[in-house]
């Protein structure tokens, strides 16, 4: 048995020498040692030897298996090494090459002209306010003076979810539950920023998804001359410091009075030109004095406190701003026409 021993050896050894891959490896270990392998096969015929051959058998056979054992382990280390190598030498990189051009990002005009804004307001002791794009109707309209048969909800054309639960129209929404956090002791000074939604089909002008800055000032003693000096110092640090503004009367069912902002034209400053269509006034937002109604659903007494409301589109802001005359190049990430807004 122990010839037969010595020649599993030298047979094993040979194959081992010859393999060229860690599967062939593998399977050489199981052929020789696995549970089932030659090694086991012979042993199981030791019950056969005299009594007093046996351990002698017993110890030249686990030297055998720790030889060879010891074998396949050097020869693993020598193919893994030998692929290793291999692998680096196909996947070596060059440092002295010239690396890859990697364009930078930057922000979305859009996103440039929000920050803008927020800052101006900041600026001016404004605090960020912010609230859920799903709402409930009568945080986007009822509480905002515009109950269920109010002819001004057909000025919206509204996504709803259930009969109470709809995309917000407007970030008006926030005003009220903004007020109702604080009041009635906490003055309001606050702006907000965010995405409305309306059921417009998509043009050179409307969008079912655009962007929207809302401001809302509630104290004591707030008159109209508040709200036209904020609106002023907004628009020249936006436009310029020779802008200027004018109030047109206008009807919003949450202000009372209501008015329509314009700014001189950037463009022509105020002589007349393609963009302001020759009125020297371009639109940029609607304004007015809270109604009594919504500063009473806000949890505040009309008779202690007044307050003036303004929201503006911010789409309309960046195209007036940047001569943009079409809302949709916004949304349909033309890198062309992005590009030339970076760094802006």
């Amino acid at each position: 048995m122990q010839e037969r021993l010595e020649a599993l050896e030298r047979e094993a050894r040979a194959e081992v020498a010859a393999g060229r891959d860690l599967d062939t490896l593998k399977d050489l270990r199981v052929r020789y040692l696995g549970k089932k392998g030659e090694l086991t096969q012979i042993l199981r015929q030791m019950g056969a030897l005299p009594v007093d051959q046996r351990p002698v058998v017993g110890k030249f056979a686990n030297e055998v298996r720790d030889r060879l054992e010891t074998l396949l382990a050097e020869r693993e280390a020598e193919l893994e090494a030998a692929s290793r190598e291999l692998r680096l030498t196909r996947e070596g990189v060059d440092i002295t090459l010239p690396g890859r051009y990697l364009p930078r990002g930057w922000k979305h005009p859009l996103l440039q002209v929000q920050q803008e804004i927020e800052d101006v307001f900041l600026g001016m002791g404004f605090t960020i306010a912010e609230g859920p794009e799903v709402e409930f109707d009568c945080f986007n309209f009822e509480l905002l003076n515009i109950p269920r048969d109010h002819p001004a909800r057909d000025m919206q054309d509204t996504f709803y979810l259930t009969d109470d639960i709809l995309l917000r129209t407007h970030t008006s929404p926030v005003q009220i539950r903004h007020m109702r956090s604080v009041a009635p002791a906490t003055p309001v000074k606050v702006i907000v920023p965010g995405r409305v939604y309306r059921r417009d089909a998509a043009d050179a002008t409307h969008s079912p998804i655009f962007h929207q800055v809302e401001g809302l000032v509630v104290d004591r003693g707030i008159s109209m001359g508040d709200l036209k000096g904020t609106l002023l110092a907004f628009a020249r640090q936006l436009y310029g410091p020779a802008t200027q503004v004018r109030l047109r009367p206008s009807y919003f069912p949450f202000t009372e009075p209501s008015a329509e902002v314009d700014v001189s034209c950037s463009f022509c400053h105020g002589q007349g030109c393609r963009v302001c269509k020759g009125s020297g006034w371009l639109e940029i937002l609607g304004s007015g004095m809270v109604h009594p109604v919504v500063l009473q659903n806000g949890g505040y007494d009309p008779e202690e406190v007044s307050g003036f409301a303004f929201g503006m589109g911010i789409e309309r802001i960046a195209m007036l701003k940047y001569g943009v005359d079409d809302l949709r190049l916004f949304y349909q990430s033309d890198i062309r026409f992005l590009r030339q807004f970076e760094g802006v």
